[in-house]
C-alpha cells in the first residue's frame, strides 16, 4: 500500500465515524436511542437492511466462493423476496401496532416471559458470535496486508464501531450504513469495471463469461433434489425463505431496522426496495468474483492466495516439496492458457473438456498446497490458514489495481464490517435492554434506560472483540455466519409462526418444543459435520420450523382444533419423508 492508499482509507474511516457520533449526538430517551425516533425514510430503512447483511464477509467470501465454487451461491439468496412479502404482510402490522421495541416482547403477550427470554436468549447467543466473526474477518485482511498482530487488529475495529454506536444508538447506524452503502456500491462497481479492462485487449466480457461457463463457473440454476450439493434452487426457495424470514422477522439486528421507521408504509416500502436489490446485488458480487477467476485464467494465480500460508510452508521442512507444487503449477497454468486461447477462436467441446480438465489439474495442486501447509503448521506449532478462498478478492486488489483504489477498496470492506457489526451491536444491547434488563428489575427513568442501553452495547462490543480473537476460519466465513444462524433460526421462526397461526397452543407446550428442537438441531448439525447424516445446514432452518410446530402440536393435542391436528398430521409427514431422504 502507498501513501495515497492510506489517505483513501483513513480519511473514509474516520469521515464515517466522526459523522455518525456527531449527526446523532445527545440522544435523551429510549424512544430516539432504540428506535431513532421513528423518523427513517423507507430508502434509509432499504439501505440500512442491506448494509446489515451485507457484512465484510459479504465482500471478502462470496467472490472467493465464486472464484472457486462459480455463480451458484446465489441460489441461497431466492426465498429473499418471498420472505419479503412475506414479512411486510404479517411481521411489520403486528410490530408496528403493538409498538415494540423488540421482536421478542409480543411472545410474551402471546405466551409468556419465560418463552420471551428463551426466544431473545438464543438471539443474544447466536448474534453475538456472528458479531465477533464480523469483526474478524476484515482483520484478516489488514493482518495479511499490513503484517500487523491479529488480536491487535481486532480490537482497533471493534472499538472504531463502538464509539458512533455507543453515542448514538439506532440513529447513528441508520445514518452511516446510508454512507456506508454508497462507498461500498461506488467500489465495487470499480472493482469490476477495473478487473474487465485488465483482461487481454482480446478478451471482451462476452468471451470472459464464455471462458467462466466453460469452466464450469456460470452454472446458476441446480434443480437437483442431492442432499450433496449445497446451495440448489430447492435449498434456496425452502430453506433459503425459511432462514431470510427468520432472519428478517425475528432477528433484532433487522426488526430494529425497520422499526426505526417513520410509518408502516415506510417500513415495508423499505424491506420490498432490500428484497428487490438484494438478490441482483448478490449476483454482482458473485460476478466479480468469476471475473477474478478469468482474470487468473491468464495472469498467473499463487498456489495459495495466503501469504502468511506460503511464508511458513516456504520456512519450514516441507518448502521443498511446496517449489515443486509451484512449478507443476505453472506449467499446468500455461497448458490451460493455451486451451483457452484456442478455445477464444473455436469454442469445441472438445476444448471445453480440456480447460475443465487443467482446473481439476489445478484445483489437485491446490488441495496438495493446502496439505503441505497443514503440516507445515503442525510441525512448526503455529496456527495458520490453509484454506484461502476468503483470500482471494484480497490477493488481486492488493497486487493488481492502482494507487488510491486499493485504500478505496479496502475502505469498502471495512465499511461493510463497520455498518453489520455496528447493527449487531444496537441489536444486542436493545435486547438485553428491553427482554432481560428492563423486565426483570424495579421501573427506570428514560435516562437511566439510554445510559443502560449504552453500558450493555459497550459490554457486547467487547465480547465481540473477544469472539473475534479466539475465531478461526471455516470453509468459507459467509458459510460460517450463515450455519451459525441456521443453527438457530428455525427454531426462532417456528416459535413466532406459532405465536402468530395457532391461537390455542399455550405457553408450556412451546417453552418445552423449543427446548427440545435446539437440542435436536444442534445434534443434527454434528451429526452432518462428522458425516453420519447428509444435511446441508441451509435445510436446519426448514427442519427446526417444522419440528418446534410439530413438538408443541403434540403436546397440545388434545386441546388443539381439528384443523390443527391436521395440520399436525401433514408436517409428521413431511418430515418422516425428509429424514428417510435425510438418511439415503
Amino acid at each position: 500500500m502507498q501513501g495515497l492508499d492510506w489517505i483513501v482509507l483513513i480519511s473514509t474511516l474516520l469521515i464515517i465515524v466522526g459523522y455518525g457520533t456527531w449527526q446523532t449526538r445527545g440522544s435523551k430517551n429510549v424512544q430516539d436511542y432504540l428506535r431513532g425516533g421513528n423518523t427513517s425514510k423507507w430508502w434509509t430503512i432499504g439501505l440500512s437492511v442491506m448494509a446489515t447483511q451485507a457484512s465484510a464477509i459479504t465482500f471478502l467470501s462470496t467472490p472467493g466462493q465464486a472464484f472457486n465454487d462459480g455463480m451458484g451461491f446465489v441460489q441461497f439468496y431466492f426465498g429473499l423476496p418471498i420472505a419479503m412479502v412475506v414479512i411486510c404482510m404479517v411481521f411489520i402490522p403486528l410490530y408496528h401496532r403493538l409498538k415494540v421495541y423488540t421482536a421478542y416482547e409480543y411472545l410474551e403477550s402471546r405466551f409468556d416471559l419465560k418463552t420471551r427470554t428463551l426466544t431473545a436468549i438464543l438471539f443474544l447467543i447466536q448474534r453475538g458470535l456472528a458479531a465477533g466473526i464480523t469483526i474478524f474477518a476484515p482483520a484478516i485482511i489488514l493482518s495479511a496486508v499490513l503484517g500487523w498482530n491479529l488480536l491487535l487488529l481486532n480490537v482497533i475495529i471493534g472499538i472504531l464501531v463502538i464509539i458512533y454506536t455507543v453515542s448514538g444508538g439506532t440513529r447513528a447506524v441508520n445514518v452511516t450504513q446510508k454512507h456506508q452503502m454508497i462507498v461500498i456500491f461506488t467500489g465495487m462497481i470499480i472493482a469490476f469495471v477495473l478487473i474487465i479492462n485488465q483482461l487481454p485487449a482480446d478478451i471482451t466480457f462476452t468471451k470472459a463469461l464464455d471462458i467462466a461457463g466453460a469452466s464450469g463457473k456460470m452454472e446458476v440454476l441446480d434443480f437437483s433434489f442431492d442432499l450433496n450439493n449445497r446451495y440448489t434452487f430447492w435449498s434456496g426457495i425452502i430453506g433459503g425463505t425459511f432462514l431470510m424470514l427468520s432472519y428478517f422477522g425475528t432477528d433484532q439486528s433487522q426488526v430494529q431496522r425497520y422499526l426505526s421507521g417513520k410509518s408502516l408504509k415506510e417500513m415495508q416500502l423499505g424491506l420490498l426496495f432490500n428484497g428487490l436489490l438484494k438478490v441482483p446485488m448478490q449476483f454482482f458480487i458473485l460476478l466479480v468474483g468469476v471475473m477474478v477467476f478469468v482474470f487468473y485464467q491468464f495472469n498467473q494465480a499463487p498456489i495459495n492466495f495466503n501469504p502468511t500460508a506460503t511464508e511458513l510452508v516456504l520456512n519450514s521442512e516441507y518448502a521443498d516439496a511446496y517449489k515443486a507444487l509451484q512449478q507443476k503449477q505453472e506449467a499446468v497454468f500455461k497448458n490451460k492458457k493455451d486451451i483457452i486461447n484456442a478455445y477464444n477462436i473455436s469454442k469445441s467441446d472438445e476444448l471445453s473438456i480440456g480447460i475443465s480438465l487443467a482446473n481439476e489439474a489445478s484445483d489437485k495442486l491446490r488441495k496438495e498446497a493446502k496439505l503441505l501447509i497443514e503440516k507445515a503448521s503442525e510441525a512448526r506449532q503455529i496456527k495458520v490458514e490453509s484454506n484461502d478462498k476468503d483470500y482471494v478478492f484480497i490477493h488481486f486488489i492488493l497486487n493488481n489495481l492502482p494507487r488510491g483504489l486499493i485504500g478505496l477498496l479496502l475502505a469498502v470492506i471495512l465499511s461493510a464490517a463497520m455498518s453489520s457489526t455496528s447493527s449487531e451491536l444496537n441489536a444486542l444491547a436493545s435486547t438485553t435492554t428491553i427482554d432481560l434488563y428492563k423486565r426483570n428489575t424495579s421501573e427506570k427513568t428514560e435516562s437511566e434506560m439510554v445510559s443502560a442501553s449504552r453500558w450493555f452495547t459497550l459490554a457486547w462490543g467487547i465480547v465481540a472483540i473477544g469472539v473475534a480473537c479466539v475465531a478461526n476460519l471455516a470453509e468459507n466465513l459467509i458459510q460460517l455466519v450463515n450455519i451459525i444462524g441456521s443453527i438457530f433460526y428455525g427454531n426462532v421462526l417456528g416459535i413466532f409462526l406459532l405465536a402468530f397461526f395457532f391461537k390455542t397452543i399455550k405457553s408450556n407446550a412451546v417453552f418445552i418444543a423449543a427446548l427440545i428442537t435446539q437440542i435436536v438441531v444442534i445434534g443434527l448439525f454434528l451429526l452432518n459435520e462428522y458425516e453420519y447424516i447428509n444435511l446441508p445446514f441451509l435445510w436446519l432452518n426448514f427442519v427446526g420450523c417444522l419440528l418446534v410446530i410439530c413438538i408443541a402440536l403434540m403436546l397440545s393435542f388434545k386441546s388443539i382444533k381439528p384443523g390443527n391436528k391436521v395440520v399436525l398430521l401433514s408436517i409428521v409427514s413431511i418430515l418422516s419423508y425428509f429424514g428417510y431422504w435425510v438418511m439415503l
